[in-house]
């Protein structure tokens, strides 16, 4: 079939292939551990739920402004002077189908066949192709272990080229857990000031911090780097809300103006209902995310414990998100194969790290139970042992 250019490079998800084939494992009655996922295993809380609900029997079930309704907008812009620092009117906020597609229709409006896009890596697995659809130049920027993952400086000014259009920021990262620090932010805000480049600054993790640090949005440093910043953030991972499918951007009013025409033309508004349920969550205490925050940090913590046992794996201490990304160059195969076998053998699924550029690393999600993190664990420990 004669299908666009641009879709024929773009690969499939690897993460959402795997998490149905664990679906379908569980199906067909086998006990599987659960570590591929990239979701909240809570549930979304009530106070949410209960608007989604009041807001059916209201008769809220009709088309909003493309770009959301102004009540939902009005609290995204005092979630962000609140939680961000930052400024933006309801003009300058979006309101997507998830912060995935809060990001693609930035790529759209803002990239250009041939600009090259500098992404850290690894990466989530998602930019890359995104890049790809609208036919622009990826270049990687390697980052290392010994350094959390985080990029060297005097390297990303090198990576820079007449070309260069836009730098992907992802702090807290998927699916390193590395967390930038306000001085390691001003840092990067100065080079891309300098150079013009703008920054697609994805923080949908940023209330999933762990050790006491803090969330800093490089937007807030000032003029300068706000005006190149497209903030983008959402509902899913915070307030377990990944199903309902919204997620929001905050833009200088040009690119905010772009992005709306785009999604007026392709999706139009998000669900009323999820709109709605988003607007409950922005509103009420975060007691319920802080609680969440602390059981993914106790669950890291065992995590990590028993990793340290194993001694042909090794890790970097996650700062953020629910991930742990593990070395496993000492096992000698690749994480694809890795993943795969240990699936066979033991039915514990992981995401292979080639999909995040790091072919000598996988993925483990803690996003799940305690007892299947033991469970887990158990079965990992011992067949790496044999």
């Amino acid at each position: 079939m004669n299908l666009a250019r641009r879709v024929k490079d773009v690969l499939d998800s690897p993460t959402l292939a795997l998490t149905s084939k664990v679906k379908q494992l569980k199906k067909e009655g086998f006990d599987v551990i659960n570590f591929t996922a990239g979701e909240p295993d809570f549930d979304t809380p009530k106070e949410i739920k209960q608007a989604a609900i009041d807001a059916i029997n209201k008769g809220f079930t009709k088309y909003t402004p493309s770009a959301g309704t102004q009540e939902l907008k009005e609290a995204i812009c005092e979630k962000f002077k609140r939680d961000n620092s930052l400024d933006y009117s309801p003009n300058q906020v979006i309101v997507s189908c998830g912060a995935k597609h809060s990001l693609f229709n930035i790529v759209e409006a803002l990239i250009e066949r041939d600009d090259e896009v500098i992404i850290p890596s690894p990466f989530w697995v998602s930019y890359p192709e995104m890049a790809k659809l609208v036919e622009a130049k990826t270049v990687f920027l390697e980052t290392e272990p010994l350094n959390n993952f985080k990029i060297d400086l005097k390297k990303f000014e090198k990576a820079i080229t007449k070309k260069t259009k836009a730098f992907i920021l992802n702090s807290p990262s998927n699916p390193t857990g590395s967390v930038y620090s306000r001085q390691e932010l001003e840092k990067i805000a100065e080079i891309c000031v300098a150079n013009k480049i703008f920054v697609i600054s994805d923080e949908i993790y940023e209330k999933l911090i762990y050790d006491n640090q803090k969330h800093v949005s490089i937007a807030s440093f000032g003029k300068d780097i706000y005006d190149l910043t497209i903030t983008v953030n959402g509902m899913s991972k915070a307030f377990s809300m990944t199903g309902w499918r919204i997620g929001y951007l905050g833009a200088p009013q040009e690119i905010a103006s772009a992005v709306k025409r785009i999604q007026d033309h392709s999706t139009s508004n998000p669900a009323s209902i999820s709109q709605a349920a988003a607007l409950a969550a922005l509103k009420m205490p975060e007691d319920q995310v802080i609680k969440m925050r602390e059981e993914f940090e106790k669950r890291r913590n065992y995590m990590i414990e028993r990793l340290d046992k194993i001694k042909k794996l090794s890790y970097i201490k996650p700062q953020g998100a629910f991930y742990l990304f593990c070395n496993i160059s000492q096992i000698k195969m690749g994480s694809h194969e890795f993943a795969k076998k240990l699936l066979d053998d033991t039915k514990v699924a992981l995401i292979p790290g080639k999909d995040f550029g790091r072919d000598d690393f996988v993925r483990i999600s803690f996003a799940t139970d305690l007892e299947s993190i033991k469970k887990g664990m158990d079965r990992i420990e011992q067949w790496v042992r044999q």
